[in-house]
């Protein structure tokens, strides 16, 4: 490993010592594997992705490579989600597998149309609902997003086994929606935008609490300690 590679670990835990960023560890010590890109992957653990997987993917932008890892190793349907007109312009392009499914729309609390503010580097793909640092929130558009528990109500799933999210900081104000919804969820995967928000460390903390009080532990970390793994014991 080289010095690059380290940078975002030494950084990581510079903030995290100086009480900046939360600390997040590993509770549950199992096999993993790393599916997908270095930018667009995360770890799951294989042996608890059952035969006829149903995995919901929530942020695509221009990479479906966990997705693909995930239909190459087991026999899945993927449910992939995205509201951004780069993504949406995007998928319609891109030869997709065939047990990949892609709706045009997003993931949050209520369903409805929200504004969206779009990348201020024009070469990004990824928006937000959240007026951040990276956005710009005199460029947005109208997207359509819809609740956890319509989402499942159309498609008609009462168990879902792996899912992803990286929805650009609103993964802190959908997941209790997602946990009280009675679907049962056998890992999540996140991709954590603590870095958006003056209030990131509070937000990270009382979402780790709120997976631990429904029986979700840590088994992944990546190197740069933005994707996080979860399980349910």
């Amino acid at each position: 490993m080289t010095l690059a590679d380290l940078k975002p670990q030494i950084k990581h835990w510079l903030n995290v010592l100086s009480g900046k960023s939360a600390f997040i560890r590993v509770e549950d010590h199992r096999d993993k594997v790393w599916y997908g890109s270095d930018y667009g992957g995360f770890y799951v653990d294989p042996s608890q992705i059952p035969e006829e997987a149903i995995v919901y993917s929530f942020g695509i932008g221009q990479d479906i490579s966990f997705d693909k890892a995930i239909l190459s190793h087991h026999r899945a349907e993927v449910f992939g989600f995205d509201p951004t007109p780069k993504s949406i312009a995007w998928i319609a392009e891109e030869a997709v597998p065939e047990n990949f499914h892609f709706f045009p729309f997003g993931l949050g609390v209520e369903t409805g149309m929200v504004r969206f503010n779009l990348p201020k580097n024009k070469s990004h793909v990824s928006g937000s609902v959240h007026a951040h640092s990276h956005v710009n929130s005199k460029d947005c558009v109208d997207v359509v997003l819809k609740s956890f528990k319509d989402i499942v109500g159309e498609l008609g799933h009462s168990s879902i086994d792996v899912l992803k999210m990286d929805i650009e900081g609103s993964e802190f104000s959908v997941m209790e929606s997602v946990l009280n919804s009675g679907v049962n969820i056998g890992q999540i995967v996140v991709e954590i935008h603590e870095k958006f928000f003056d209030d990131g460390k509070k937000r990270v903390k009382r979402f780790l609490e709120l997976l631990k009080a429904h029986n979700y532990v840590v088994f992944g970390i990546s190197d740069t300690y933005q994707e996080v793994s979860f399980i349910k014991r």
